[in-house]
């Protein structure tokens, strides 16, 4: 069972001592991503998860790396669209070491303006990593046309945007929006009460700021095509989703799941065990505090693009229409809550479990609690929350490899699309 502290600044401690372990995991979360960022700002949550780990006021870069060998543990960050975080999982016996590091990276980061010259070189080439990914490009250009604004903006930034980037500018977004209200430590494992108190009086001295919400996202229609090279075309099919507080979340894990989430699934099945015409088909979910969407993503050769595009699009409409089975709706079930029970083994899922759970929900929820929740689904659940997500009237899609124009498309999908230029 987890505990939490809240300090009198607001920053939140939450933690779960398992004592039969050996390994500690701690997070510091931030509810602070890409669409917190101002247009010429855009890429400065991800570039500063970067800095963080180019030295400090009392440690080079060269240091931090060290020290992390040296105890044998991982140290990492990442940064999505409505978060950051800062995380380690080591041996108990090393926790102390990791704590350390945390907080001086957190605390007391250097932000050298030559630093900020090499890490931007870094980064660019990281942008230019997922650019040559044809399925990174394919659901990063759906977001880009369906948020038109902070939400659809590229977590990496823009090389416009990078370049013009100081440490000062880096160092003023973080004071602006690393405040005590957005902030949450979660820890994991095995430690001890002075760990806590450490932590305590570490992030009771974070300063006060008054935050400004993001600005508010709404989905919106659209489909984009891009030409590239490669032997196979990418697809991502999207549809408006739910945020990630709606109580419908546990219904459309399991008609994911019965969609496109595993061997057993519909998509699977057809598409390419059936008919043999992909190697992968899979569904997704993207939650965000005010809205979401979700999608469908496969790679297909141009010659059988029409034919599964066509079985995609009719599954879809099937289990919005027609209840899923008894035995469909246990496989999902289990499927879920033994991915439920099985992070529980892991300390650094336990810690992203609470952390997220804290920033997101204000809670995190038991693995019992979870469990009765997906236990609770009905197939009449699936097939309403189906209703609720499968509009074609509000359809989105996103190509790129030797495509043709999205009317193509529009034709094979039944959807009225709305193109959307660069």
């Amino acid at each position: 069972m987890y505990e939490k502290i809240t300090l009198p600044n607001g920053v939140r401690i939450v933690f779960e001592k398992m004592p039969h372990y050996r390994s500690a995991a701690a997070g510091i979360w931030i509810k602070t991503g890409s669409r917190n960022e101002k247009p010429a700002e855009n890429g400065s949550a991800h570039f500063i998860e970067h800095m963080l780990f180019k030295g400090t006021e009392s440690k080079t870069a060269f240091d931090l790396a060290e020290l992390t060998d040296m105890i044998g543990g991982r140290i990492n960050a990442c940064t999505t669209r409505e978060s950051t975080c800062f995380y380690a999982r080591v041996l108990d016996s090393n926790l102390d070491t990791a704590i350390d590091l945390l907080c001086d990276m957190f605390f007391n980061s250097a932000f050298a303006q030559k630093d900020v010259e090499t890490e931007r070189g870094v980064i660019l080439e990281e942008i230019g990593m997922y650019e040559d990914s044809p399925e990174d490009t394919v659901t990063e250009r759906l977001f880009a046309k369906c948020y038109r604004g902070p939400l659809g903006r590229p977590i990496t930034g823009k090389p416009a945007t990078l370049a013009k980037m100081t440490n000062s500018d880096l160092k003023l977004f973080m004071s602006e929006n690393y405040s005590p209200s957005r902030t949450v430590f979660s820890l994991c494992g095995s430690f001890e009460d002075r760990h806590l108190r450490r932590i305590e009086a570490e992030f009771s001295r974070m300063p006060t700021v008054k935050n400004k919400p993001p600005k508010k996202a709404e989905y919106t229609p659209a489909a984009v095509t891009k030409r590239k090279s490669g032997e196979q075309n990418y697809f991502c099919i999207g549809f408006p989703g739910i945020t990630a507080t709606d109580e419908d979340r546990f219904s459309l894990a399991l008609m994911s799941t019965v969609l496109g989430g595993g061997v057993s699934s519909r998509l699977f099945s057809t598409v390419r065990e059936k008919y043999g015409l992909c190697y992968s088909v899979y569904t997704f979910n993207a939650s965000f505090s005010d809205t979401g969407l979700f999608g469908v993503e496969t790679a297909l050769g141009r010659e059988t693009e029409k034919k599964a595009l066509n079985l995609i699009a009719d599954e879809i409409r099937r289990i919005q229409s027609e209840k899923i089975t008894a035995d469909e709706l246990d496989r999902a079930r289990e499927h879920v809550k033994s991915s439920v029970i099985l992070s529980l083994e892991s300390t650094s899922a336990r810690m992203e479990r609470l952390g997220g759970g804290e920033l997101f929900l204000d809670r995190c929820l038991t693995p019992d609690e979870l469990i009765r929740r997906y236990d609770a689904v009905t197939a009449d659940d699936i097939l309403r929350v189906a209703g609720r997500i499968f509009d074609f009237e509000k359809l989105s899609f996103s190509a790129v490899g030797k495509v043709s124009p999205p009317d193509y498309y529009a034709g094979l999908l039944d959807g009225p699309f709305r193109p959307v230029p660069d």
